[in-house]
């Protein structure tokens, strides 16, 4: 009976880890069929995807929409500010987060657990609340219309400080210790020894921050008033205006939209997953 009990288990889980494995392949169709459906529209001829009902592939392959866009579009432009400003964005970020995080990590000064409280507390604040006063500030600063008025607000985020500090806390203290005895600065010990210890968190931290730049649309159509400025979001939404009969030339500035970022998770996904699963579980 032991052995017949312990078939029907074996046969039990083997089903139920068939059944979560079916829910899970069904879902990830579900989440991926708009995009699946976006790349095809994409390379449909035009006004094609406008009929009833809908065709799901193109009837031939055309390149049109995509030439298009970059040729009498200016979407090559706007591209590249896109990704010159989130480079910028990203890069920017990761040393001043990186450095804070690890501050508030290891560093003794005071009213430390205040301000760590504190910046926490303004997680719960919408970002649109800011927006007015951010806008002001650049004004005043006189970067209105420029890049730097979108590259300076995110080059540090109280989640990215978070997310280091949470990680860095498992460094040990002995180490610091032990390099400080021997001599090392703070700024040798924190890119000599820190930040290579910090490279999974680090690399999580970079898709963030670049997803975050990349997509951002609110703040750069309030800050960027020259179209030549625009951002690939925010030309889009522009352009959308424009051609609001042409759902295939939109669909392929969607594909352009989506493909950096997409690239980018894909070819860092191994250490962003290593680094949220560690920053979740440490101090």
């Amino acid at each position: 009976m032991s052995r017949i009990a312990a078939y029907q288990e074996v046969g039990a889980t083997r089903w139920s880890a068939w059944a979560v494995n079916g829910a899970l392949v069904a879902l990830a169709i579900v989440a991926l069929a708009p995009l699946a459906w976006m790349l095809s529209v994409s390379f449909m001829p035009t006004g094609e995807a406008s009929g009833f009902p809908p065709p799901l592939l193109p009837s031939a392959m055309s390149f049109d929409n995509y030439h298009e866009l970059f040729a009498r579009a200016g979407m090559g432009r706007y591209f590249a500010n896109s990704l010159m400003i989130s480079a910028a964005i990203t890069l920017g970020a990761l040393l001043i987060n990186t450095m804070a995080g690890y501050a508030f990590a290891k560093l003794r000064f005071k009213g430390r657990e205040r301000i760590f409280q504190i910046l926490l507390a303004a997680l719960v604040i919408p970002a649109q609340v800011a927006m007015l006063p951010l806008f002001l500030m650049m004004k005043g600063l006189g970067l209105v219309n420029s890049f730097g008025a979108v590259v300076i607000p995110g080059l540090a985020t109280v989640f990215g400080i978070f997310l280091v500090r949470q990680y860095a806390r498992s460094i040990p203290d002995e180490l610091l210790e032990a390099a400080r005895i021997d001599g090392a600065g703070e700024l040798r010990i924190f890119f000599q020894i820190v930040l290579p210890m910090l490279k999974p968190v680090l690399v999580t931290l970079t898709i963030f921050t670049f997803m975050a730049a990349w997509n951002d649309f609110m703040w750069p159509l309030i800050v960027l008033t020259d179209q030549t400025n625009y951002t690939l979001p925010v030309a889009l939404a522009a352009l959308s205006r424009e051609h609001i009969q042409d759902v295939e030339m939109m669909m392929a500035g969607a594909v352009v939209t989506v493909i950096p970022v997409l690239l980018l998770f894909l070819a860092l996904q191994r250490y962003y997953i290593q680094g949220l699963l560690l920053g979740s579980v440490k101090g």
